[in-house]
């Protein structure tokens, strides 16, 4: 058993000399849907394996990959496709078993019988951190507090638009020592159930509930978001003076979808445009170019005047994103700061990586069903190179968080 964010070490002995072997991983969500991977590998000299240095030659993935097994994790034959695999609720480990099968077998065909076999635990919340409800005015979530006396650096951390309250990241950032607040802000117990338009005063209600807790240290806060979550960091930043670092993961430069009031100002959201959706043979939904363009003279309303921001962003884009351009979104970002004499930003940018960046080893899913749409979308990126963006990323966010935190 450990962290969910930490690589597990798999080594298999009592092999023949150059035995072929296929290692498989599988796990279940909570609702009992199958997942599973596989790849193939040769016993060394002395009949003997290391994920952690031998290559695979086949299966989900090639090449020299510690954590293959677990970032290939897709959906069985026979299960629906296209799900992702992500806990539900933070409070159980995920059980992942290992499996040693002698011979070769292709994805999808019946393995050869079992010769080995062991269960590992990921834990998405360490011993000692406590999970909070929140009910606190009109704010609700969940605060996840590291063991200990504190005070710890304050995060919100926000989801995209698939909405209700999304617990993993924020649990495994109080392991790692922020007091991290998960914040959902529509489709969850008494919030809108559909995101028509947002108030700012919402996110303004939770900032300063988070800066005011007795646990959190002072002056400023931080905040985290994906997708819709990362364009709200952005809008925080820009106008709420508790929140002094923002980290913004496959974001837009402008307000999308929902218009953003707080108090008399409006930000109109940018609309997709569904003709100019393509569907693939199978029923896939590309939706990559179906958003209004940002850089559109007649979309400035919607721009989000990040140069009125005193704090920090870090921009992390996938540079195969395929739900929307992020890369020319955090393009656009950087050239305001920039026409406005500020240098308060930094970007990671991964090659081959798609749309959700989540922390280290959460499975790739390059298609996967939007519960908004109730349709699979193309997210973009190439497994290998996306798991390589989650692990990279998960370290520089808790870095910069706590450069510009404490």
């Amino acid at each position: 058993a450990g962290p969910a964010d930490e690589r597990v070490e798999t080594r298999v002995a009592g092999l023949s000399p150059g035995q072929p072997v296929t290692l498989r991983a599988v796990a279940a969500d909570d609702r009992g849907c199958l997942f599973q991977s596989c790849a193939h590998y040769r016993a060394d000299s002395r009949g003997e394996l290391h994920l952690g240095t031998d290559a695979s030659h086949g299966g989900d993935y090639t090449g020299v990959e510690p954590m293959g097994l677990f970032w290939s994790l897709a959906p069985a034959g026979m299960e629906k496709p296209y799900q992702r695999l992500v806990p539900r609720s933070t409070g159980a480990p995920m059980k992942v078993e290992v499996l040693v099968h002698q011979g070769h077998s292709p994805p999808g065909s019946m393995p050869g019988p079992v010769v080995a076999k062991a269960e590992v635990q990921r834990l998405f919340t360490a011993p000692g951190v406590r999970r909070i409800r929140l009910k606190e005015g009109v704010v609700r979530g969940s605060l996840f507090l590291p063991p200990g006396d504190g005070p710890f650096p304050g995060v919100i951390d926000m989801y995209g638009d698939e909405g209700g309250l999304i617990e993993f990241r924020s649990s495994l950032l109080a392991t790692r020592g922020f007091a991290a607040l998960s914040l959902p802000y529509f489709d969850f117990e008494d919030l809108p159930r559909v995101m028509k338009e947002l108030k700012l005063e919402y996110f303004e209600e939770a900032a300063r509930f988070l800066q005011r807790h007795p646990k959190v240290k002072g002056p400023g806060i931080g905040v985290i978001g994906t997708g819709k979550g990362a364009e709200l960091a952005l809008s925080m930043i820009t106008f709420l003076p508790e929140v002094v670092a923002a980290v913004s993961i496959s974001g837009c430069s402008s307000n999308t979808i929902a218009d953003l009031h707080y108090g008399e100002m409006t930000l109109p959201g940018l609309r997709f445009d569904m003709k100019k959706v393509n569907v693939s043979d199978s029923g896939v939904f590309d939706i990559f170019e179906a958003l209004d363009d940002p850089a559109n003279p007649a979309n400035s309303p919607s721009v989000i005047p990040i140069e009125k921001a005193e704090g920090h962003f870090l921009l992390v884009v996938g540079e195969d994103d395929r739900m929307w351009k992020s890369s020319l979104y955090a393009e656009l970002a950087i050239r305001r700061l920039r026409q406005h004499g500020k240098e308060n930003f930094e970007l990671l940018s991964y090659p081959g990586a798609g749309h959700r960046i989540d922390p280290p080893s959460t499975p790739f899913c390059q298609v996967a069903l939007d519960r908004v749409l109730g349709v699979p979308v193309v997210g973009g990126g190439e497994s290998k190179a996306h798991a390589h963006a989650q692990e990279h990323s998960w370290g520089k966010i808790q870095e910069f968080l706590h450069l510009h935190l404490g």
